[in-house]
This record gives structure tokens, sequence and C-alpha cells, in this order.
């Protein structure tokens, strides 16, 4: 038997199909002969006819059976595209997009293939029974192939859910292990910084005591660096007064000592000789200038 690769379900809808294709396309050539034969009892009485009769004849024949034959072909376009449509409609509610191939539809093989297997279903000595085929509808959505896709699709999200239930409850533990671990470490904080705050006065109390030791060392030097610098100053006052009292001593000393050097000095015969000397040159120079006073010109 001619098969199509299709399971038993959609195998049995093509056939349904094709019992009512066959059912229309024997009507329309029951409607082409009923022309035919029309014709025949209608114009064909008499024996002999002249070519325009025969041209007129032959060109009514060709309107009628051209109106026929155009109206089955537009009433298969259409017939297809309901049928189309409920398919497609039937896909549309799960979500899938089906496309087809319009070149496979004049593919020879393919056309002959289904030649034979309707060749296969509807010859008289392998005829299957007839099946209701006054209203083929599709199948409910409850129902054959449709059930099972909705059975798969149900396990698959039982399974996702029990998978998300695994990992829900894997986190939880974790948020679980977290939070514990959260706590023991705030815990631990809160003793270290208490131990560290006994600690921290207990150094406080440390450093405060031996800041005071060191301010009260620091006050004492400070103290006797103080008196030492006052004793100092009178010790050097007293000492800068004494220093006054030798200088003017002193002072007064060289100021006799060069009087006495002096007075000394005069008494000498050099002193005397150059003393002489000097009354003498200056004697010169005042006579030298009155001579040159003469020679002057007056204004």
């Amino acid at each position: 038997m001619a098969e199509l690769g299709l399971n038993e379900h959609h195998q049995n809808e093509v056939i349904n199909y094709m019992r009512f294709a066959r059912s229309k396309r024997g009507l329309r050539l029951k409607t082409v002969d009923s022309c035919f034969q029309d014709l025949k009892e209608s114009r064909l009485v008499e024996e002999t006819f002249t070519a325009d009769e025969v041209s007129e004849v032959l060109n009514g024949l060709q309107a009628v059976v051209h109106s026929e034959v155009e109206s089955e072909l537009i009433n298969t376009a259409y017939t297809n595209v309901l049928l189309l449509r409920q398919l497609f409609s039937q896909a549309e509610k799960w979500y899938l997009k089906l496309q087809s191939d319009i070149s496979e539809l004049e593919n020879r093989e393919l056309l002959e293939q289904v030649a034979e297997f309707e060749k296969a279903e509807f010859t008289s000595s392998n005829k299957k029974p007839i099946m209701d085929t006054a209203k083929p509808k599709l199948a409910p959505l409850n129902e054959g192939g449709t059930t099972e896709l909705l059975n798969k699709e149900i396990v698959r999200l039982q399974e996702e859910n029990e998978k998300l239930k695994t990992r829900l409850k894997t986190i939880e533990m974790q948020a679980t292990n977290a939070l514990d671990e959260k706590s023991k470490l705030e815990r631990a904080l809160q003793d270290l910084q208490l131990d560290r705050g006994n600690q921290k006065d207990f150094i406080k109390a440390q450093d405060l005591s031996n800041l005071e030791n060191t301010v009260a060392a620091l006050k004492s030097e400070f103290q006797k660096t103080l008196d030492d610098k006052t004793e100092n100053q009178k010790s050097l006052e007293e000492n800068l007064v004494t220093a006054r009292h030798d200088l003017l001593r002193v002072q007064e000393q060289l100021s006799m000592t060069e009087k006495e050097l002096e007075k000394k000095f005069q008494q000498t015969a050099a002193y005397r000789n150059m003393k002489e000397i000097l009354t003498k040159k200056n004697d010169q120079i005042k006579e030298l200038r009155k001579r040159l006073a003469k020679y002057e010109p007056e204004d």
C-alpha cells in the first residue's frame, strides 16, 4: 500500500480530504457531461449543419464548459485556503509556525505518489469502509495528538518545577547557613569590640598616667631651667657692670698714658728739631705765597 510518510491519524485526515475532493470532482465532471448532453438534445436535431452553425454550437459549448471549469478551479482554491486556515489556526493555539514549500506542489514525483495513494485507497477491489465525510472537523484540543503534546508539555513543566524546587531548597539551605555564619561573625565582632574597649580603657588610663608624669617632669625641668637662667642673668649683669668699670678704668689709664707719652715726646730733641723744621717750612710757604701774589693779575 502506498504511504505518504504520515502517522495514521494524519493519513486518515488526508483520505477524508481526498474523498471530499473526489466527490466534488465527480459532481463537476457530471456537470460538464450534462453540458454536452444538453447540447446534443437541444441543438443536434438536424442531420446537416453549416460551418457557421457548427462554429456557433462549439462557441456556446466552450463558454459553458469554461464557466464550469473556472468555477470548479476557483472553488478548489478557496477550499484549500479554508483547509490551510484550519491547520494554521490549530497550530497557532500551540504557538507553532508552519511553513509550506510551494514549489513542491508541482513536483511530478510527489504528484504521482499521491495518485498511487489515491488509487490504492479508492479502488473498488481494495476499498475501505466509508467514513463519515459530511462535516470533517479538526480534532479537539483535548483529543488525539494534541493531548499527547499537552501531556509532554505538562511532564516537561513538572520536571522543570521539580528542578526549581530542588534549587530553591539548596538556595534556602545556603541562605540559612549564610545567616548562621553572619550571626556568629556578629557575635564574634561584638566580643572583639568589647575586649578592645576594655583594652582601650586600660591603655587610656596607663597613657594618661604616663602623660601626667611626663608633664610633671617637663614642668620641673622648665622651672629648673628658668631658675638657672635667672641666676645666669644676674651673674651676667654683675659681670657686665664689672666689665664696664674695668673699661672706664682702662680708658682713663690709656688717656693718662697718652698724655704722658706726648709730654715726654715734646721734651725730646727730635721733637724740637722737627718742630723748628716745620716752622721754617711754614715761613717759607708764606713767603712764596706773597711773591706769587705779586705776579697774579688784578681782576
